[in-house]
């Protein structure tokens, strides 16, 4: 037996018990076992780490906080259970009518559940049945669907078979009896896919319905041929019609039925092989007859700029006065100088010329209008044509062989005239409005003229050398004497060389030939001789001097008028007239004070007292100062006069007289600066003409200017 548990007074009268953490030692105290005979195999070894664990147990300390023994607290529980127990049982029993009725509607309801079930089976087995019904339905839907979609397959290629073979009678009617029009052509084009349908096509070769149908696809190839080959001649034959505009009727007329020909290159070749010819014949006739029309109208317009004669280096009355007395003037100079000319390159792409037009105004045009006039309608009809042949036939050969007779025409009419041009400035424009054509053509993206025009530049340029080594001739064999006029201002020769010179650096600036360069420069060469020549044959040296200048200096205002290029050939002579200035100033001084000149430059600058055995004198510098001081204003004033009457040029005499009356006031200074070392120069002071008198005059004249 258990033993009682001794509980603490002192734990009841304490007020701890809200506290949730309690001592359990002072709750259990010391444990009192009674003495228990059946107690010696009850071992209460872990009892006090039991009860430490179970102290969180709410009915545990609830027992412990009481004290209530443990066998009472059994006693208690288990009364409780039997109360519980029996309450159970009357329920139970006051319940049990009902649970009677429960236990018979389990059972009706497991008998329906039954029946059900055995009506499910039913319908699972049937349901079965219906799956295999209906996955025999599936299997012929298949196959039925896979037949249908053969025979939709093997329908199509019949009826594509059926529509390619089959002739209808409508398009028989159309291709027999129909005229050729849009309808026309769109019943041939069906036409030619029958025929490449049984030509192409093995399997169509091998079927017996084309036993039937190819004879009359034949018979209707060889209609249709006939009846298109009579229509297209037919359009041709108006091409040769007087006035005919032929680009609209090409492009309006004969490019609406451009099947036709498609249709004969493929279905009756030897037909197409004729209408290509008949094509031909007919736009090489018409054409060449054109442009044979339109050269001799342009020929009537020509006006002759240069002949044989007309060079740099040939005298002016050598070359005909009478022949050329009844010729404008204005036309003369066009010879050498480039003019309004320039303005045909800016015009470049100018429709050409109308003959009548301009024959009525009774206007004549320098060549190289009518050859851009002229390469102008080339380059139009040429682009045209080109275009329509590559539309039309698709063959670009087929111009070719077009114009093989307008090409014949044109270089028969250029070769009658470059050989008679003697123009230089004419056939450099001409050479200029190739090039340009040559880049107009290469924008349209049309490749037709380039052979011709290459050979067309090919032949002006050994034309246009031949021309100018007639000139650098005419410089390098010139007679001297004819040439030669008593006359210092700018000679006739000098003016031709400058203005030909001018007209071409300008026009080479765009093209920049490197060989026309050296030609130029051989041409300066010759000038420089026959001008040196020339200039020798004045008595004296100083009038050699002022024609030298005078022609120098015209050759620079031309080359600059003619604008900025004109690079070493306007250095050069810039060179040559800066020389012949300094000479000629010298030579106007030595003429009116040589002797100062010849003091100042034998002893000014030596120091007087430098050569003890000859030392400079007052006596001897005098004489200088005192003619000086008594005509120097007289002198200048001649001087002055004299370049005005030797300069054509104001602005270059001014430029003379200025670096003349300078360069006397730098001799006088010199004299100036020379007296004053001399023992006694003083004496002289005087004689002297004040330096700032000097230079009044210098102003004075150049503002005469």
């Amino acid at each position: 037996m258990l033993p009682e548990l001794a509980v603490s007074p002192s734990i009841g009268e304490t007020n701890d018990a809200q506290k949730n953490v309690f001592d359990l030692g002072a709750f259990v105290g010391d444990l009192t076992l009674e003495e228990d005979p059946s107690s010696d195999d009850i071992s209460l070894e872990g009892l006090e780490q039991e009860l430490e664990e179970c102290k969180n147990n709410d009915v545990v300390a609830n027992i412990l906080s009481k004290g209530t023994k443990l066998r009472d607290y059994t006693k208690g529980v288990e009364n409780d259970l039997r109360k519980v127990e029996l309450d159970s049982i009357q329920d139970y029993i006051k319940e049990s009518d009902n649970l009677v009725s429960l236990h018979d509607q389990i059972r009706d309801c497991d008998s329906i559940l039954s029946q059900m079930e055995t009506l499910l089976s039913g319908f699972q087995e049937e349901i079965g049945s219906i799956s295999s019904d209906i996955k025999i339905l599936q299997e012929k839907s298949m196959d039925m669907s896979l037949r249908l979609k053969n025979r939709k397959v093997a329908e199509s290629k019949l009826a594509k078979f059926v529509e390619d073979i089959i002739v209808p009678p409508r398009m028989v009617d159309i291709l027999v009896d129909g005229e050729v029009n849009e309808e026309y052509m769109r019943t041939l084009e069906i036409l030619s896919k029958k025929l490449k349908f049984v030509e192409v096509d093995p399997m169509v070769k091998a079927s017996k319905a084309l036993k039937d149908v190819q004879p009359e696809l034949e018979k209707l190839r060889q209609r249709a041929v006939s009846k298109v080959f009579d229509f297209i001649v037919q359009k041709l034959y108006a091409l040769r019609k007087p006035k005919t505009n032929i680009q609209i009727l090409q492009q309006s007329v004969l490019l609406k039925y451009k099947y036709v020909v498609t249709f004969l290159k493929e279905h009756g070749k030897e037909i197409y092989n004729e209408v290509r010819a008949a094509y031909i014949d007919t736009m090489n006739k018409v054409l060449s007859a054109h442009f044979r029309a339109y050269i001799q109208a342009l020929e009537k317009l020509q006006l002759d700029i240069a002949t044989y004669n007309d060079l740099i280096g040939v005298e002016t009355r050598s070359s005909g006065l009478f022949i050329r007395a009844r010729e404008p003037l204005k036309n003369r100079s066009a010879v050498f100088a480039l003019g309004d000319r320039i303005n045909i390159l800016k015009e470049i792409d100018e429709p050409a010329l109308i003959p009548h037009i301009a024959e009525a105004s009774s206007i004549k045009y320098p060549y190289e209008v009518l050859f851009r006039s002229l390469q102008k309608l080339l380059m139009d009809t040429a682009t045209s044509e080109y275009n329509f042949c590559d539309d039309f036939f698709g063959e670009e050969s087929i111009f070719y062989e077009i114009f093989s007779g307008p090409f014949g025409v044109i270089d028969e009419h250029f070769n009658s005239v470059l050989p008679n041009c003697y123009d230089a400035i004419g056939l450099m424009l001409m050479i200029q409005i190739i090039h340009k054509h040559q880049l107009i053509m290469s924008r349209r993206r049309i490749p037709c003229l380039d052979s011709y025009l290459d050979k067309i530049n090919i032949s002006l340029w050994p034309r246009f050398k031949m021309v100018f080594d007639m000139h650098l001739n005419s410089l390098r064999n010139a007679n001297v004497k004819t040439l030669w006029e008593d006359d210092v201002h700018p000679h006739y020769v000098m003016r031709r060389y400058a203005e030909f010179t001018a007209s071409l650096i300008h026009l080479n600036a765009e093209c920049g030939d490197g060989q026309l360069d050296l030609n130029l420069e051989r041409l300066r060469m010759a000038v420089d001789d026959l001008l040196i020549k020339l200039a020798k044959n004045f008595p004296k040296p100083k009038l050699q001097t002022v024609f030298l200048i005078n022609n120098y200096d015209m050759t620079i205002t031309v080359l600059k008028e003619a604008g900025p290029e004109g690079g070493k050939i306007q250095m050069h002579f810039e060179e040559l007239l800066k020389s012949n200035t300094t000479i000629f100033v010298e030579e106007l001084l030595q003429e009116h004070f040589n002797d100062l000149i010849k003091f100042v430059k034998a002893k000014a600058s030596e120091d007087p007292t430098s050569s003890p055995d000859k030392p400079i004198t007052v006596a001897e510098v005098e004489p200088l100062v005192k003619d000086f001081a008594s005509r120097w204003k007289a002198a200048i004033e001649l001087m002055h006069k004299d370049v005005i009457t030797s300069f054509s040029n104001f602005l270059c005499g001014m430029e003379i007289l200025r670096a003349a009356l300078t360069q006397l006031l730098l001799y006088y200074t010199r004299l100036s600066d020379c007296i004053k070392r001399i023992v006694g120069g003083s004496a002289l002071n005087k004689d002297l003409v004040s330096i700032s008198s000097i230079m009044y005059e210098i102003r004075k004249y150049s503002r005469t200017f």
